[in-house]
């Protein structure tokens, strides 16, 4: 999926400097090539409705691995989205929305901790998304805000051994303090 995306953003980069003659991404003139580079980066940061690869390949990952897909991965693609963001509202605003919207919905009945935090990625990367088109450096802040409460979420779990909302809730034995604070 990754590599599909990346080729898909080399493709979308090669036809902008064909029809413009420009490579920097802050030159990008026709609509097909910053479509495509949406759709590119939407695929690696796992929007809706390009998110169908993130739950499986975060239930698939041990919660380390799932932690630095959950964050680190997302930092270049949003980098390059906050770069592209004026020029077409419209697809981004399409797929924040449809983000927020499956993110929610697809976290309701889950018992897989991994798929619950991939839901929730989804969901709150829909809402960055949406609030990319009016405020940037409101989105940047709610993304390293994202970034603590999705590493403190991960170690928290990480420490109580748990990936299943049954294994969580037997770890008050385990550790008692940390499981009364993991609501928070």
């Amino acid at each position: 999926t990754q590599a599909t995306a990346a080729a898909m953003l080399l493709f979308a980069s090669t036809t902008n400097a064909w029809l413009s003659g420009q490579w920097e991404i802050q030159q990008i003139s026709h609509p097909v090539p910053t479509t495509m580079i949406t759709l590119a980066l939407a695929l690696k940061i796992g929007l809706a409705p390009l998110h169908a690869w993130l739950p499986e390949v975060l239930q698939g990952l041990d919660l380390t691995t799932g932690l630095i897909l959950s964050t680190w991965q997302k930092l270049a693609p949003f980098a390059l989205l906050l770069q592209i963001q004026p020029t077409n509202s419209h697809i981004l605003i399409a797929l924040g929305l449809t983000s927020a919207l499956v993110g929610g919905w697809g976290g309701l009945n889950q018992t897989q901790l991994r798929k619950i935090l991939a839901y929730s990625s989804i969901a709150h990367l829909g809402w960055m998304i949406l609030v990319l088109q009016f405020s940037p450096s409101l989105t940047l802040l709610t993304l390293l805000t994202y970034f603590m409460m999705t590493i403190s979420t991960f170690l928290v779990f990480k420490m109580n051994k748990s990936t299943t909302i049954n294994m969580l809730a037997t770890s008050w034995a385990k550790a008692p303090a940390l499981t009364a604070i993991t609501p928070f």
